[in-house]
């Protein structure tokens, strides 16, 4: 019996028989060609049952990855459809018009002259030629997919692109019979329904993607979402339920700040009145979950696209009973929608072949034909990845950490409010080398000395950072910070439990030099203890240096400045006094003065390359590789510890 029975039961869509109840639904990847198609490859020999591609432009006027619009996409279609059929993942594109929130297009086009977020632009009224030609664009896109061999589409209505402005009271403003009440807003979306299942309905499966919550003020609730999805549901083969719009971007792509299964509460409210196979996705993370969500009837299938993109054999791990292999997804963000939305292509965290498949297998495939005996120094997430690559490879790997507890910084990050999950990663790979017979020593400090008598073949040095102690700011960097040397100025790692802290009291200035969530952690921990805080920052706002912030920090934003918080942006610290901090906008002459009787110190970290010094010309090869390279970033160290891994 496989873990999970429940999900492993088929379900009927349309004239299709998926195989489970594990899906992804459409998301965004900045992948073409070879690369898009190895991609979802690897996920349907990883046993998904079924698959979108991503929202794909069905008009010329706003073109969007695949030519949908066009024969030109033919071709690909037909190989991407014949290179996953072999594994009985059944595959749809998502078919949609990005509206106003397309920047590119010539003329953009809504509901009504409202600027979408993400355009820009104030939009075009739609006439009704022009609508009539959409709906014609969205027949003949879904019959060039047929013909193409895909099993089906998925008609977008959601996420605030073109139907769903239609949709939306707050959005569309019209007076015409596409405006005004709820029937004649839904008329645009009835039309493309009907008419893509009077073309092709009997031939492929057609789905509608609808929101539950779409978070624009005066928008769409969820009782009204209940009544657009009575009107679809005996209209269509599935609905799939989706929140958000980009007026609050992270509700689309809910982060580790969001409670797992964050939408099935609205989804409740519209459930019941859906009798099609229903879809549901929002921080699904583990099967265990999924199980639970198909088991009480709150659906009939679970998407799970980041959990699938940190380990794409996440269905057939647990179908062999070995979840305990499945490589966590930690929620972050930073990988997958903040790598495209940053440099157009997603990433993963944790998983370092990610969109790279075509090129790098997710497991190393290759032994080593001489093992070398290998020194690993650092229990980071930098030392445990490589430690686990080198040892499946089959090197004879030892690592030693100076703590008391594996996983460096991340462990310090994960014991914040609202940061658990970013810990998970940790904990398996250190299950991963227990079950690889790695030995690993803890407490263990390893110098020249300790070297020596181990003798490696080679050494990786993991060592990571420490805090500074001279008060460096990056934007004085020939000077330190007057006052740092107070008895009430700490480090984040003091806040953590790494260091000593004598006495906490308010009000609190958190200075913030790096732009990431090491500041919003200290902020949260404050707050949580009801202690008023002010973030002075030489950045602009909070998390500005993570990989687009408003998917990765915009949740904690909301979270701050819903508390006892105050920002101050493009300044730094000038002086820390008994119970103030003097703060400056460089280059100028003007002086703040913030009361503080705690100030906590958030700058840039002094990397321990005492070993690596040493060992050059003086002992066995060494390489460096996470923080101690001064890459102050969980992503570049998983994946430094894991090329460095698989080409030792």
């Amino acid at each position: 019996m496989a873990l999970y029975d429940n999900l492993f039961e088929p379900v009927r869509v349309g004239n299709t028989e998926i195989k489970n109840r594990i899906v992804r639904s459409p998301h965004g990847t900045g992948l073409a060609g070879e690369a898009l198609i190895a991609y979802h490859e690897a996920r349907a020999r990883g046993g998904v049952g079924m698959s979108t591609i991503q929202a794909t432009g069905v008009h010329p006027g706003a073109p969007t990855g695949i030519p949908l619009f066009s024969d030109d996409c033919r071709p690909f279609l037909t190989e991407i459809a014949d290179r996953v059929r072999p594994h009985d993942m059944k595959l749809f594109i998502q078919l949609y018009h990005p509206g106003a929130s397309y920047p590119a297009a010539p003329e953009s086009w809504s509901a009504s002259a409202i600027p979408n977020p993400m355009g820009g632009m104030i939009p075009m009224e739609m006439t009704k030629t022009q609508i009539d030609d959409v709906v014609q664009s969205f027949v003949e896109a879904a019959e060039r997919i047929r013909d193409s061999g895909l099993d089906g589409v998925d008609i977008h209505a959601s996420s605030g692109y073109l139907l769903h402005e239609f949709l939306s009271p707050a959005l569309n403003q019209r007076t015409d019979e596409y405006g005004g009440s709820l029937e004649n807003r839904m008329r645009f979306m009835m039309e493309v329904i009907d008419a893509v299942m009077a073309a092709v309905g009997d031939d492929i499966v057609v789905g509608v993607r609808l929101p539950n919550e779409d978070y624009v003020p005066g928008g769409l609730t969820a009782e009204a979402n209940a009544e657009i999805a009575a009107a679809c549901d005996p209209r269509v083969h599935y609905v799939s339920l989706h929140m958000g719009a980009y007026w609050r971007f992270h509700k689309l792509i809910a982060p580790a700040d969001d409670p797992l299964g964050v939408e099935m509460e609205a989804n409740k409210v519209i459930r019941p009145v859906i009798t099609k196979p229903t879809i549901v996705t929002g921080r699904i993370m583990t099967l265990d979950h999924a199980s639970a969500i198909v088991a009480s009837g709150e659906a009939d299938m679970v998407s799970m696209v980041r959990a699938l993109i940190a380990d794409p054999e996440l269905v057939n791990k647990a179908r062999n009973r070995d979840e305990h292999k499945i490589r966590p997804c930690i929620g972050s963000n930073m990988g997958c929608v903040g790598q495209l939305m940053s440099n157009g292509r997603i990433s993963c965290v944790v998983n370092a072949s990610a969109a790279r498949e075509d090129v790098l297998s997710f497991e190393p495939q290759d032994r080593v034909a001489q093992p070398k005996k290998i020194l690993v120094v650092g229990g980071g997430p930098a030392g445990l990845e490589f430690a686990r690559t080198a040892a499946m490879r089959g090197h004879q790997v030892e690592l030693h950490e100076a703590m008391k507890t594996l996983g460096g910084q991340v462990t310090m990050a994960a014991s914040a409010p609202h940061r658990a999950d970013i810990g998970g990663i940790v904990t398996w790979l250190a299950e991963e080398l227990e079950l690889l017979g790695v030995p690993v020593h803890l407490h263990s400090y390893v110098d020249e000395e300790a070297i020596a008598r181990m003798a490696p073949d080679e050494v990786v040095l993991a060592t990571g950072t420490m805090p500074r102690q001279d008060g460096m700011q990056q934007s004085t960097p020939g000077s330190g910070t007057a006052g740092f040397e107070r008895a009430h100025v700490y480090s984040s790692w003091d806040l953590f439990g790494f260091g000593e802290i004598t006495h906490l009291e308010g009000p609190a200035v958190v200075y913030d030099d790096t732009g990431t969530f090491e500041a919003i952690s200290v902020a949260d921990v404050l707050l949580e203890r009801g202690i008023a805080v002010t973030m002075i920052s030489r950045c602009d706002s909070p998390g500005a240096n993570l990989p687009y912030p408003p998917v990765t920090a915009g949740a904690a934003r909301e979270r701050l400045y819903n508390g006892n918080f105050e920002f101050i942006g493009n300044h730094y610290v000038r002086a820390i006094n008994e119970d103030s901090v003097d703060i400056g906008v460089l280059f100028t002459e003007r002086v703040r003065n913030v009361p503080a009787k705690t100030v906590v110190f958030v700058g840039y970290n002094a990397p321990n390359r005492d070993l690596w010094h040493y060992l050059q010309g003086n002992g066995p090869k060494a390489h460096m590789i996470g923080d101690v390279r001064g890459r102050s970033s969980i992503m570049s160290a998983i994946h430094a510890g894991n090329e460095l891994g698989r080409r030792i």
